[in-house]
């Protein structure tokens, strides 16, 4: 079925009588004699309802589907890095197995690599998080908030002994430069 679009007269099973008011990419919001406003999902409103008088629209901008959507706004946080790449585990860590050995006797916990390296990662993209909203708040002044970057770059690089197991150097912690 075709989509509908706003003005179009309803029948709706339960909710009587409708108009819809308007369309979004995945909801129809239709105002009802029985029921009032309500936002109906495209993809189950039709079975519940029958077109009575269709407008049909002059309207010639292009209509996206919700993959186009996803796409363009996959592209847009990508390239203004909102979306984090797949981080790798090095290769030579593959399957391995980290040791806690306590100086007395008792038994050494056992902690897979790869375990240990997704918490590393999810602390690292935390502090990033962190960092947009340091820069990003309304009330903190700019010295604060440089403040504040400075104790985070000092925090990556006391994390910077676990590079090793990044398998890219993109990857990698980075601390403060020293400057001279």
């Amino acid at each position: 079925m075709e989509e509908l679009t706003a003005g179009t007269r309803v029948e709706h099973d339960r909710y009587g009588a409708g108009y819809v008011l308007a369309v979004s990419l995945t909801n129809y919001d239709i105002i009802f004699e029985r029921g009032g406003k309500l936002s109906l999902l495209k993809s189950t409103a039709m079975n519940e309802m029958e077109v009575v008088e269709a407008v049909e629209t002059d309207d010639d901008t292009p209509k996206l589907t919700l993959a186009e959507v996803e796409s363009v706004l996959t592209l847009l946080l990508d390239r203004h890095n909102g979306l984090e790449h797949d981080v790798e585990l090095g290769d030579r860590w593959q399957g391995g197995i980290m040791i806690l050995k306590p100086a007395n006797d008792s038994l050494p916990k056992e902690i897979p690599i790869e375990i240990f390296f997704h918490k590393i990662v999810m602390l690292r993209d935390r502090l990033r998080v962190l960092e947009q909203n340091i820069n990003s708040h309304k009330r903190l002044s700019d010295e604060d908030k440089v403040g504040l970057q400075q104790y985070i770059s000092r925090i990556y690089g006391s994390l910077t002994t676990f590079n090793v197991l990044f398998k890219d150097k993109r990857d990698y912690f980075v601390g403060m430069s020293k400057e001279p």
